[in-house]
């Protein structure tokens, strides 16, 4: 029998690669017929490990989902950026490797985001998804998130809904 180590921890820059490889796959699954093909392209490209690397090394929190000394999710925390929203928290990224979907780590990645929202003195959280990424959604009405507010999001020419999902 093996056994297999889970650790939530800070990103470190040397796991920059690893979480635009997170990134990359974990975008390419969810929203593959969700956001038009160029745009998707041009997103999951400008999130090379340059940027995960620069991004991490400025302070931005973003925790790791280590899973047996490999990279397999991350979630970057912050401020709440929407004024109009009644959260101080915000968890503006959830992404697991797809390989590690479906197993209970997107749950406990979760909790570990809000709890070090909480430990940095910020009160409610707000996160937002495509109202077209069914996963997404199901993942976070299942942890009692209540739709708050709805917005459209510009893919060039092409719009979709979003929602933002609150906990007090």
């Amino acid at each position: 029998m093996s056994t297999m180590t889970l650790t939530i921890r800070p990103a470190r820059p040397s796991d920059a690669t690893a979480i635009a490889a997170v990134h990359d796959a974990a975008w390419r699954e969810a929203y593959r017929g969700v956001i038009p093909g160029a745009h998707l392209e041009r997103m999951v490209m400008r999130r090379g490990p340059l940027w995960w690397r620069r991004s991490i090394a400025r302070g931005n929190p973003v925790l790791v989902l280590d899973a047996g000394e490999r990279v397999a999710g991350y979630a970057s925390i912050g401020r709440n950026r929407a004024p109009s929203v009644r959260a101080e928290g915000e968890i503006f990224e959830l992404y697991l490797d797809p390989v590690h979907q479906g197993l209970g780590f997107g749950a406990r990645l979760f909790r570990a985001a809000r709890n070090d929202l909480s430990s940095r003195g910020l009160s409610g959280l707000v996160v937002w998804a495509l109202v077209d990424n069914d996963r997404a959604c199901s993942f976070y009405e299942k942890r009692g998130g209540r739709i708050a507010a709805r917005a459209l999001e510009h893919f060039g020419t092409d719009l979709r809904e979003r929602v933002a999902y609150v906990w007090p």
